[in-house]
């Protein structure tokens, strides 16, 4: 696992010990059903991750960052505040 990919598992895997790979959070943070199911890593990745290590990420996984922004905007609007992503 790369060190990008590292950094971001053990924030996200942490609080509350949610076991997903890399891989299958990189399929939820571009799946907007992440949000209808309140997926707690794809919204600790959105709101505790670095801007710079979520693009990083999204990068490296070879993410959609247009997917990823309409989940940000998703979530943002639940949680009530913005965040970065949600652009």
């Amino acid at each position: 696992m790369a060190s990008v990919a590292a950094k971001v598992m053990s924030t996200v895997s942490a609080p509350y010990g949610v076991l997903v790979t890399a891989t299958q959070l990189a399929e939820k943070i571009a799946n907007s059903k992440s949000v209808d199911a309140f997926d707690c890593s794809v919204f600790t990745f959105l709101s505790e991750v670095s801007p710079k290590l979520q693009q990083s990420f999204i990068d490296e996984m070879g993410v959609s960052k247009d997917a990823v922004i309409v989940v940000a905007k998703k979530f943002s609007e639940l949680a009530g505040y913005k965040l970065p992503l949600a652009i």
